[in-house]
Formats: C-alpha cells, sequence, structure tokens
C-alpha cells in the first residue's frame, strides 16, 4: 500500500488542488495506518477489508483519540481506497460504507443571567460613546442576533414605536425580533441624541451604529467594545460576541421558552441546532441541585 502512497498525493495537488497542510494530514492518517496494517500482515491494498479498518478505528478509539481525529482518519482512507478504485488497483472499495463518527456538538458558552446584568451595565451613558455601547449591548441580548446582524442594520431595521428590529439573515430570509421595554429605552436614547455626535454631517450614512469616523461599526470595533466592558465588570468568564446570543437563548429555554419561537429569532435552519441549549439548561440544572440541595453531596 505504500507504494501507492505518493502516486495520491499527486493526484490530491494536481487534481483536487488541496493544500499542502491538507495534504499532509492525510499522508499521516494512511501511514498510520498501513504500519498498523502491516502488523496484522496486510500490506497490499486488495488485503483490506471493510473489517480491518473498523478495527483500526476501534483500536484509534481505545488508545484515546478524539472524535475529530477519528473521523479525519475516515475520510483520509475513504478518499486513498476511492482513488485507487479510480485508478484500477482495486475493483472494490473496502472503505465505501464507512461511517464517520459523529462529533458530540459542544454546548455554547453562556453567562449567568447576575453577569449579563453587570456586562450590560458597565457602560456609563454619560457620553455618547456610552450610549451607543449600551445600546449595542442591550440589543444583542434581547434580540439574540449574530455581531454580523448588528452591525449590518440600518436605521430603517429598527421601528422603536412597534418594538421590533427586522434583521436580514446570511440565507437572506429576514427575522422580525421583538426588542423588549429594557433594549427599546437604550436604542431610544442612542437614536434621539447620541447618533448624531457620530454622524459626519458631509457624509450620508444609512447605518444603524457608528464608529468616531462616522461610518458603520465593524466586527473589530465592536469586538474591542465587549471585552473592554467583560474586563471592566470583572466578568472572569471567556466572552465574546457570540456569548450574548448564547445566552439569549440559553436563559430564553430556562425560563420556559417554546424551542420553535427561539429557533425562529435566531435564525435557525433546523430545530436540532437549537435544542443544545436544552442541553445547557439541564447542564445548569445539575450545577444548581449540586450547590444547594443538602443531600447532593
Amino acid at each position: 500500500m505504500k507504494d501507492q502512497l505518493q502516486p495520491f498525493v499527486r493526484y490530491l495537488s494536481e487534481e483536487r488542488g488541496l493544500s499542502r497542510s491538507t495534504i499532509e494530514s492525510y499522508e499521516r492518517d494512511l501511514s498510520m495506518f498501513f504500519e498498523y496494517a502491516a502488523g496484522d500482515g496486510l500490506t497490499l491494498p486488495d488485503h483490506v477489508r471493510k473489517h480491518h479498518i473498523a478495527k483500526y478505528l476501534l483500536h484509534l478509539k481505545q488508545s484515546g483519540r478524539a472524535v475529530a481525529t477519528l473521523s479525519r482518519t475516515v475520510s483520509s482512507i475513504r478518499a486513498f481506497f476511492k482513488f485507487l478504485v479510480l485508478t484500477q488497483v482495486l475493483t472494490i472499495d473496502p472503505a465505501v460504507h464507512m461511517e464517520t463518527p459523529k462529533q458530540e456538538k459542544r454546548l455554547p458558552g453562556v453567562i449567568s443571567i447576575a453577569d449579563i446584568g453587570r456586562l450590560l451595565d458597565a457602560p456609563v451613558p454619560d457620553t455618547a460613546g456610552g450610549v451607543r455601547d449600551k445600546a449595542m449591548l442591550e440589543l444583542l441580548y434581547a434580540t439574540g442576533i449574530r455581531v454580523s446582524e448588528l452591525i449590518a442594520l440600518n436605521i430603517g431595521d429598527v421601528n422603536l414605536d412597534m418594538g421590533f428590529v427586522r434583521c436580514m439573515g446570511a440565507s437572506g430570509k429576514e427575522r422580525i425580533i421583538p426588542l423588549g421595554r429594557v433594549a427599546s429605552g437604550s436604542m431610544n436614547e442612542y437614536v434621539g441624541a447620541a447618533r448624531s455626535k457620530f454622524a459626519k454631517p458631509d457624509r450620508e450614512e444609512n447605518a444603524l451604529f457608528l464608529n468616531h469616523l462616522g461610518t458603520r461599526m465593524t466586527r473589530q470595533g465592536f469586538w474591542k467594545i465587549i471585552k473592554k466592558y467583560a474586563r471592566e465588570s470583572g466578568i472572569e468568564q471567556q466572552i465574546t460576541p457570540h456569548t450574548l446570543r448564547h445566552s439569549f437563548a440559553a436563559h430564553l429555554v430556562e425560563n420556559g421558552a417554546d424551542l420553535r419561537v427561539v429557533q425562529e429569532m435566531l435564525g435557525h435552519a433546523d430545530i436540532s441546532t437549537t435544542q443544545i441549549y436544552s442541553q445547557v439548561t439541564r447542564s445548569r440544572m445539575k450545577d444548581v441541585y449540586d450547590q444547594t440541595h443538602p443531600r447532593a453531596k
């Protein structure tokens, strides 16, 4: 099998145009598989059967390899044997129906309602910048929109009289999301008084949130803002702009919101993506139980 590795590598580079780092990953995965197979007396491609590959994957799993490593290894082996069939070295592909191990969905980073309160109260609204920053943070937590959607908002996308924001997702689907009393109040203060302090008289700008140059707020700019207030509020947990989106969803589910409604507000195409927040709630429930029940420990 080792004799077929370099022709396979050339195929990946010249025919499929894969990057050098990706090709090196294929090489490492296959070299390890060849070494293991040789230990079982499997040196020729037509010696390998599906159960041999399954045995190797079990060996990796028992060795403590991560699911991501197993998935990549399956992809490497499948691509290799598919190539051998393509080049007529083999007539039967032993890896054709090998399933890729499913990676467990990682629970999203969520901060407590108390920490959210400290974060949202951190901006001091005695300057235009403080008013703007509070409005952005309040809006993000009130609606669960992505930071890319936040900075893409235009003036006409927010209806403060009716209390909703119109958001366009990456797929082009429009969502109408309620704002809530606190976020509406912060937005009224920003739009009514503070935004004009950033706008330049010689430039027409439709963006809702402006930076000091009078242009649309950037992702990098907002990243610096949220990091600043996380630090000032003394929150030790790592916070990103997406943390507010995750916390928005988890806190809704924790307080009894219907998953379908949360799915609609988040703009998830599949309910299974939203269901991850139920796992967060169950995880928090266990923590609360352990900390408060007299016979939990």
